[in-house]
């Protein structure tokens, strides 16, 4: 049986900009993707703090250095840009792997640069 687990997070993001007629998905800086292990076009959930909505979508990258959240598609009628979210990835594994995992939890300023990698 596998379950699913939190592998990573990337903590308090701010939504640098939310494009409505753009194919859905959400941009992140690629220098966050890769401190958070998030892969392109891995699915992510997103859940927004200042409203409370939660969606589904997948992970593409930006421009490494850049800051960049860019929420994309129809998700940009639920989250809006200054809006601070906080976006999941999750792995499918044994009960007995996840005894063993230690979700990688990377906390972000109001600029979205990494103040507390892990």
């Amino acid at each position: 049986m596998l379950i699913k687990v939190l592998k990573s997070k990337l903590h308090r993001g701010r939504v640098t900009e939310a494009k409505l007629h753009y194919p859905g998905s959400i941009e992140i800086d690629e220098n966050l993707m890769w401190a958070a292990g998030i892969v392109p076009y891995e699915a992510v959930t997103v859940a927004d703090v200042n409203n409370g909505n939660r969606l589904e979508t997948y992970a593409v990258p930006g421009e490494p250095g850049s800051g960049r959240i860019v929420v994309l598609g129809a998700a940009a009628q639920l989250i809006k840009a200054k809006d601070v979210i906080i976006i999941f990835s999750f792995a499918l594994c044994t009960p007995d792997e996840a005894e063993g995992l230690v979700p990688k939890v990377v906390v972000l300023d109001e600029n979205n640069r990494i103040v507390k990698p892990q």
